[in-house]
């Protein structure tokens, strides 16, 4: 079985593209190895030690740039918080960060958004303010600027490079100038080659200034499905180290649905990983009646994969406000909210459960190793993620269900699904 499970565990990890894995393929090799010579101790603890990495990993992330330009609204819509919720940062023409300032969502204590006042618009000499901010401590840095990258942002950049992070240009209030050029210009508009030229002013600034390889996203903090957020989520992604990746995707906004399948893919893994620890300390037999315990761990499953993609009891009722209908009516159009119990079908768990089983070994040609069909735990799991997955794609498609109800719903759907309070971003800043 251990050997099975040596080449299943290989094959299983190769399936993920690199900005989705969640263990280092040095860590793969090491289970596998401990697999292959059955030393199922090691293998026990080599998973458990990658589970707390993964559990456990901070990431700080620095976000600055001159006042101005959209800092806080960036900040706000990666937290799914609207400008004026509490402990949203504060928006304005202005600078309003003087020092940095820390941004948290209770959800995910582990990620922390830093708002770092633009270097130009400081009391402090370039020296002192990266030791004031403390350069030393973010995982990597967003320079944002609104229009043309400044001689501050180079600097920036350069010091940043020399501490050997990484570093990503964003320019924000594309839809703001796309809106301006066609009101002013509306026979001649044509919006990909004014992003076009966008991108390129930004490059050839930067590159006058000596930075030849910036990587530089247009995007708008009130239409994040849209433009270059996709790309900039992706490319943040692939370049995390890999145990910081699963906290990551969970903390960002359900978009589009490349970020909800992102999400699965990761939690995906983690269950992989918590079948096959489970597996080999103890066997679990698959068959048989679940029990009252597990049915109170599952219950504790179902909420986490539903808090984590905004499909909680709290969340929808913010949706259904949003929306202007009703929570049952959110409710019934979902699967997840009665997963446990008999209200919306009379069909025991185990018998969906079963089925879910059937289906999945259908697609997957059978078993997922030898060894694997023995653990209830990864097909229960699954069966509950694919469902979560399932109702958060329906919500982002939220038009085709509730084709009466007020627009402004859109934007806490595209934007603020799985975040902490979320609720339509109405700010321009």
């Amino acid at each position: 079985i251990a050997c099975g499970l040596a080449s299943s565990f290989d094959k299983f990890f190769k399936e993920f593209k690199l900005e989705s894995k969640i263990v280092s393929q040095e860590t793969i090799r090491e289970i596998q190895s401990h697999l292959k010579t059955e030393n199922l101790q090691r293998v026990v603890s080599t998973i458990g030690k990658a589970l707390k990495d993964i559990d456990n990993a901070p990431l700080n992330i620095a976000v600055t740039g001159e006042c101005g330009t959209g800092k806080s609204s960036f900040i706000n819509a990666l937290r799914g918080v609207g400008q004026y919720e509490e402990g949203a940062a504060p928006t304005g023409a202005v600078e309003t960060t003087l020092k940095r300032t820390r941004y948290e969502n209770k959800k995910f204590p582990n990620v922390i958004l830093w708002d770092l006042p633009g270097m130009g618009t400081t009391k402090f000499p370039p020296q002192t303010y990266l030791q004031e901010m403390k350069f030393g401590e973010y995982d990597f840095f967003i320079i944002i600027s609104a229009t043309r990258f400044k001689e501050s942002d180079v600097h920036l950049a350069t010091a940043i490079r020399k501490m050997k992070k990484n570093f990503y240009f964003v320019r924000t209030k594309v839809d703001s100038d796309l809106h301006n050029i066609k009101m002013g210009k509306p026979k001649n508009f044509k919006k990909d080659e004014i992003l076009q030229r966008i991108r390129n002013d930004c490059v050839n600034h930067l590159q006058e200034a000596g930075i030849n390889d910036a990587q530089i996203f247009l995007i708008s903090s009130f239409e994040l499905s849209g433009y270059d957020f996709p790309s900039l989520e992706t490319t943040l992604l692939r370049e995390l180290p890999a145990h910081k990746r699963h906290i990551f995707m969970q903390y960002l906004p359900n978009v589009t649905e490349a970020a909800i399948d992102r999400k699965r893919d990761s939690l995906r893994q983690k269950i992989w990983l918590e079948a096959l620890k489970a597996g080999a300390s103890a066997t679990i037999p698959f068959m048989g009646l679940i029990t009252d315990n597990e049915v109170e761990n599952l219950e504790e499953t179902l909420t986490l994969y539903r808090s984590y993609f905004g499909l909680d009891d709290a969340s929808l009722e913010i949706i259904a406000k949003d929306l202007h209908v009703s929570v049952e009516k959110l409710k019934a159009n979902l699967r997840s909210p009665h997963l446990l119990s008999v209200e919306k079908d009379d069909d025991p768990l185990g018998e969906k459960l079963l089925r879910y089983v059937e289906k999945f070994c259908s697609v997957s040609g059978g078993f997922i190793a030898p060894g694997v069909y023995f653990w209830k735990i990864f097909y229960l799991q699954n069966y509950f993620l694919d469902t979560v997955v399932s109702d958060t794609k329906i919500l982002l498609r939220k038009e085709e269900i509730f084709k009466d109800s007020v627009g402004s719903g859109q934007a806490y759907l595209l934007q603020n699904a799985g975040n902490e309070n979320g609720k339509s971003e109405t700010a321009s800043s």
